[in-house]
């Protein structure tokens, strides 16, 4: 008898297999496509009836409003270079007062010529150079307004710490009237300035992006109030810092204690003087103070007569805060105090064998030969330049470091400075000063006229000189 095959249940199940394989999927996409849709319908349900971002959107916007009206971008144009052609730079400033001064850093504007600062409304004024101080890179202009200037508010006797918020406004990369946001990384920090290494420090550490046209403009805290002015940026390259490069995270900036210090007494146009504490200290920043202490800075020789003397410093002491402020490095304490005028009462936190002791100093005035000492060995630091500090000899050249800038510039033994970018100067201090407010540090090209010596001819000779910034 023939057998008779049935295909009937096999297709079933092959049919069955097909749905499964094709519905399937499709069902658990729509599935999860609705689960998604209801996740998103929640989310922003959440996002509407929770108010705390756009809070906090309307408080950075009360911040960039409140400080907007006060920073100023500046365009620069200084000296004419044979090798290329007129400089001109921009950086930032700030609106200090309603008298029409503003304030930047002094290698933002050091040997310009013209200056112009735009405002955010869009005008454009002619500024003047006041003063500056190379040592705490700050400087000084003033415009004649058409309109009153409005003042950045400022932090004063504030100060910041650590993991506060903070904003930074300026004009990187030309992109004017910027701001960025950032907390306070670090405190007490070294960096360099237009004085190089040997400037006052203490500098304020934050991750906010500033870039090259930052410089001189302001930081702001939360409530939109100047609590520092930026002044360089870290990179790769240069872990100390420099008004060069771009942004790596790590900028600092100013604090507000020096600029305010600086500022009044370049306004009032006498000599800057600094604060003065008469030690001297050894290169071992953060010595421990004792077990479970805080670090500080070892004393090492006490002036005779001096404001330490005279409080009852004494050699080996720990100073390990002023006025409540953590004395981490010998930066940081030159710093603090050379911040403060004379006459300024200030308490300090020293540990003598271990035990601690509050003691009562009254700021003295830094001598000027510790002043010129700085601008001298800053020049043969930075630039490998040797002035002769003998008297009578004028601004002469004792000498260049073999393959410095110095030397690459034409400079040699025996050659007399007697022009600084067309200022006379009469001797080595003069000299120093004005070669270093002109900018050579910073990278500006800055124009001396020397006397050859060994030679009948008395006509100066023309030199161009430029280190790297």
């Amino acid at each position: 008898m023939r057998r008779i095959v049935s295909f009937g249940p096999a297709f079933v199940v092959l049919l069955c297999v097909a749905l499964v394989l094709v519905v399937a999927p499709q069902a658990v996409r729509r599935i999860n496509a609705e689960q998604t849709l209801a996740t998103v319908r929640l989310a922003q349900q959440v996002a509407d009836s929770d108010d705390i971002l756009e809070r906090l959107n309307r408080a950075v916007r009360a911040v960039a409003a409140a400080a907007e009206p006060s920073v100023v971008h500046l365009a620069v144009v200084g000296e004419f270079a044979r090798d290329e052609g007129v400089r001109s730079a921009s950086g930032s400033g700030w609106v200090y007062d309603e008298q029409g001064h503003l304030v930047t850093n002094a290698h933002v504007v050091a040997g310009a010529k013209t200056i112009l600062a735009q405002f955010s409304d869009g005008r454009v004024l002619r500024a003047t150079l006041v003063g500056l101080d190379p040592a705490t890179d700050v400087a000084v202009l003033h415009v004649n307004q058409d309109v009153p200037l409005i003042p950045i508010r400022r932090a004063t006797g504030e100060r910041v710490a650590k993991g506060d918020r903070v904003f930074a406004f300026g004009s990187p990369f030309e992109f004017k009237f910027s701001m960025s946001e950032g907390i306070v990384s670090g405190l007490g920090r070294t960096a360099r300035t237009a004085m190089g290494f040997a400037g006052f420090s203490n500098f304020i550490q934050t991750d906010a992006a500033v870039n090259p046209g930052n410089s001189g403009g302001p930081l702001v805290d939360i409530r939109g109030r100047l609590v520092g002015m930026n002044v360089a940026i870290a990179t790769a390259e240069n872990t100390r810092g420099t008004s060069q490069g771009q942004s790596a995270g790590i900028s600092f900036a100013i604090p507000l204690g020096i600029i305010e210090d600086r500022v009044t007494q370049i306004i009032a146009g006498g000599p800057i003087e600094s604060g003065y504490l008469g030690i001297s200290f050894g290169a071992r920043d953060g010595v421990p103070t004792g077990p479970g202490q805080p670090p500080g800075v070892l004393v090492g020789d006490v002036v005779r007569g001096g404001p330490a003397d005279q409080a009852g410093l004494q050699p080996s002491d720990v100073i390990s805060a002023i006025d409540g402020q953590s004395v981490t490095s010998g930066e940081v304490l030159r710093a603090l105090i050379a911040s403060n005028r004379p006459g300024t009462k200030l308490a300090l936190k020293v540990f003598r064998d271990g035990a601690p002791l509050d003691l009562e100093i009254v700021i003295g005035t830094m001598p000027r030969e510790i002043i010129q000492g700085q601008y001298f060995s800053t020049l043969r630091s930075e630039f490998g330049l040797v002035l002769s500090t003998e008297p009578g000899q004028g601004a002469q050249v004792a000498f260049a470091i073999p393959g410095s800038s110095a030397a690459a510039a034409g400079l040699a033994a025996g050659q007399a400075i007697v022009s600084v970018n067309g200022t006379s100067v009469s001797n080595s201090i003069e000299a120093a000063q004005k070669l270093i407010s002109e900018g050579l540090l910073t990278g500006r090209t800055v124009r001396v006229e020397v006397l050859i010596p060994g030679t009948d001819d008395k006509t100066p000779r023309e030199l161009e000189l430029k280190s790297e910034p």
